[in-house]
């Protein structure tokens, strides 16, 4: 186990920005995780649980205690018509979807490449191309801050929606998570019906894709729109796109016509945020050391020694300017501390 004071946490944030933690502890097991717990002082907290940073926006020095899980390892076991992979929380969670794709378990695919670790999919309930995490997870395991307890959740107990869990929500600082178990399938049912997918798979001649070859399109994909956190710091999509009732897709849509938009149920359409900020002008704009990134307005970008106030000027500016335009108010899907 890891224990340091004075902590710089400029490599556990994918924006690269700098900021530093008054403790940063690491753990390897529930039992490690227990035990820092249990020793934890008033003087320690607040506490705060990452992953991999890469949805993590500090705007300041974070004056507690940062907890980290190293947790690895991958148990599987066999169920009815496919497997229960049970995935420590540290572990890289485009790792396990390569490991998914190359055994035969189905179900992750359009999952792939996005950033961070497996803790967090239960978190923030990570999607991408018409799939989210809760899709595929069984259950989640943590331990409680408060009690030390280990406890365990099934995936109708989490609160799973858009972006969001009882982990995010009313769970907030109450658990950390040590272990998520995912429900796999062996028989392959793609989804490719959503964003480009279908339309990149005819351009490369492929009707009906193995496993592989739609992990591979998904990933080509989002090379193509999101940056290397290494070349540009950034934390992936910044916003989440928003859902707005029948009457007001109806009124936009007489206003834009061609407006792109996908049907939630029978009284709401979810907007592209992405195409709201492009529409405002920011795509491939600065402000200061933050900017837009010129080839995804969904994606803001740190310049060079931006700050993390400079991005959330950058943040606070678009929100503002979407309302102004589209009466839509966008928020962050990024956790700004």
């Amino acid at each position: 186990m890891k224990d340091i004071r004075d902590y710089d946490l400029t490599a556990h944030n994918t924006f690269g920005i700098a900021a530093a933690c008054r403790r940063f502890v690491e753990f390897g097991s529930v039992a490690e995780l227990r035990a820092a717990l249990a020793a934890l002082t008033e003087a320690d907290r607040p506490l705060l649980a990452i992953g991999g940073g890469s949805n993590l926006l500090f705007t300041g020095d974070f004056a507690g205690t940062v907890l980290h899980s190293a947790i690895k390892g991958v148990e599987c076991t066999d169920c009815a018509g496919g497997v229960l992979l049970r995935v420590g929380s540290g572990e890289t969670w485009d790792d396990i979807v390569a490991l998914c794709v190359a055994n035969g378990w189905h179900g992750a695919e359009n999952l792939s490449l996005i950033p961070g670790e497996v803790g967090a999919s239960a978190v923030q309930n990570i999607g991408a191309y018409g799939v989210e995490a809760k899709d595929i997870i069984h259950e989640v395991e943590a331990v409680g801050v408060a009690d030390g307890k280990a406890v365990k959740f099934g995936v109708g107990d989490c609160g799973y929606a858009y972006r969001h869990s009882k982990f995010k929500g009313e769970w907030r600082g109450r658990y950390i998570i040590t272990h998520v178990t995912y429900r796999l399938s062996k028989e392959f049912r793609p989804c490719l019906d959503y964003g480009n997918i279908r339309a990149e798979l005819q351009g490369r001649g492929v009707g009906e894709p193995t496993a592989a070859q739609l992990r591979q399109v998904v990933i080509d994909i989002r090379n193509s729109k999101l940056p290397d956190p290494k070349v540009a710091g950034n934390a992936g999509s910044f916003f989440m796109n928003p859902v707005v009732g029948r009457g007001k897709y109806e009124e936009l849509a007489a206003q834009y016509p061609g407006m792109p938009h996908y049907t939630v149920d029978g009284g709401r359409e979810k907007i592209p945020a992405g195409w709201l900020i492009e529409q405002c002008g920011w795509k491939g704009r600065s402000l200061g050391r933050a900017g837009v990134h010129a080839k995804q307005a969904l994606v803001l970008v740190n310049l060079g020694g931006a700050t993390g106030q400079d991005v959330l000027r950058l943040c606070e500016a678009i929100v503002a300017d979407v309302y102004g335009k589209f009466g839509i108010r966008i928020s962050p899907e990024v956790n700004i501390l």
